[in-house]
């Protein structure tokens, strides 16, 4: 069985080619987000399992979203994705209420499966 992603990032072109990837990989992509009170609504509407959150948004970034999503009564795993490198992030990963971090360039099925089994 596929399991249902709703990506969220402000960045129209990632969301496409993020969406193609996935679903050649064994996702299905249900929906798409361009920032955070977006990404909330879609997912009570929605309800994926999975959440591929960008950090970088308007508005609330992907750690505030995260918060957010983790206090919904069906909450969805989420992976925290960014075009910069972990490090840029110090702590607040680890504190972050999310299954994990891949950055953009290395995003594929395989990655975003290994965080939300």
């Amino acid at each position: 069985m596929r399991r249902t992603v709703l990506i969220v990032d402000d960045h129209e072109a990632f969301r496409e080619s993020a969406a193609a990837l996935l679903e050649a990989e064994g996702f299905d992509v249900v929906g798409e987000a361009a920032d955070g009170p977006q990404a909330v609504a879609e997912v009570e509407r929605l309800q994926p399992e999975v959440v591929l959150l960008d950090i970088q948004l308007p508005e609330l970034d992907g750690f505030a979203v995260a918060e957010r999503l983790a206090a919904l009564p069906e909450a969805p795993r989420v992976v925290l994705i960014s075009s910069r490198e972990a490090s840029a992030y110090g702590h607040r990963l680890g504190e972050a209420a999310a299954r994990g971090f891949i950055t953009k360039r290395e995003l594929s099925g395989r990655a975003l499966a290994a965080l939300v089994s």
